[in-house]
């Protein structure tokens, strides 16, 4: 057994020798791919453009912050009135995770306009000016000169709706920005960094317009109704007020109360109206607090800066990788082709 383990050992020693010899006398080929590929990474890095990365991050706030105000929400539900407390699940962290890639909230935002390059226009066309996006799409030569500042038609959905795939696939990444916390991270890149700070920007407030409105849908519904009843009631408690004082003022030398029934009558509806009027206020403050207690929904922790950073690798190192992945692959080349000619020579 010993010996032919020995034997064995010294068949591979021998064959590890002629592969040695065989690529020694390849080595100047080697080099020389290893060279070409040198060049071909240092080229690539050097004639690409540069892009910018802006990166934002935020918190979103957890459900549930109604429950300050618990107690003022059971006298409210008292009365057959919801101010908003209960918690809402739609937004939750996880689907704003999603939401911030929809195509309802980045076509609301690329339909913002902004400043870049002291050029004030709609983000949508700086993006289709920057990555000079042209006719490319369309056979129809006219949709170059295709204006967002007139009524959309289907060419403007099939423009958004190709500049909306070509950012989520490529562009844009949104995540949690570690495991332990509770911190996202959207990040956007960009040929152009003004162009990639006020994409973010712009993204984060039209998600956070988006955010609030639903977290604050039920308190704006109960604030508006209880508004609109209490203008409603107050103007009727003036008009019963009217008529009641001048009622009154017929009654005044009536002594027997059948003559006085009518001023009884609207005395008890001035009454119950007072009453009536008092409630539906303090239900309606107690909606403007829980509106307040609502909003803001998502705080921002860091916005990008300008300067912002470049992406790209350095000439030098992507030479280097280069370098190292034509040598592999050329020494791959020879080696299979020595096990080729060798199977060939036993068969």
């Amino acid at each position: 057994m010993e010996q032919y383990e020995e034997i064995q050992l010294k068949e591979v020693l021998i064959k590890w020798s002629e592969y040695k010899e065989y690529l020694l006398k390849k080595k100047f080929i080697i080099i020389g791919f290893s060279f070409l590929f040198f060049v071909i990474g240092f080229a690539y890095v050097f004639t690409s453009e540069i892009k910018y990365n802006a990166e934002l991050t935020f918190v979103v706030e957890e459900d549930g912050r109604g429950s300050s105000l618990g107690g003022m929400s059971g006298i409210a539900s008292q009365f057959g009135l919801d101010i908003g407390s209960a918690a809402r699940s739609t937004f939750s962290q996880n689907n704003i995770l999603e939401l911030l890639k929809s195509r309802g909230v980045i076509e609301s935002t690329l339909m913002q306009s902004a400043r870049v390059n002291s050029k004030d226009a709609l983000l949508i066309e700086h993006y289709r000016e920057i990555n000079k996006i042209k006719q490319s799409w369309f056979e129809d030569d006219d949709s170059e000169d295709v204006s967002f500042h007139n009524d959309l038609s289907y060419i403007h959905d099939s423009i958004s709706g190709n500049i909306w795939k070509c950012i989520i696939e490529n562009k844009l990444f949104v995540g949690l920005q570690s495991d332990e916390a509770n911190i996202i991270k959207l990040s956007y890149q960009s040929l152009d960094d003004e162009f990639a700070k006020e994409f973010v920007e712009t993204l984060i407030d039209e998600m956070s317009k988006m955010y609030t409105s639903h977290q604050t849908a039920q308190a704006n519904n109960t604030l508006s109704f209880l508004q609109n009843r209490a203008d409603s009631v107050f103007s009727e408690l003036l008009i019963v007020e009217e008529e009641f004082a001048r009622m009154k003022d017929i009654n005044q030398r009536i002594v027997k109360a059948s003559g006085r029934l009518k001023e009884l009558q609207l005395m008890r509806r001035v009454e119950v109206l007072n009453t009536m009027y008092l409630e539906i206020i303090k239900n309606l403050e107690l909606s403007k607090i829980t509106l307040l207690d609502q909003t803001p929904i998502i705080n921002i922790i860091d916005t990008p800066k300008l300067p912002l950073d470049k992406e790209n690798i350095s000439n030098i190192l992507a030479g280097i990788i280069g370098g190292f992945l034509g040598g592999f692959l050329s020494l791959c080349y020879f080696i299979f082709r020595k096990l080729f000619k060798d199977a060939l020579v036993e068969v």
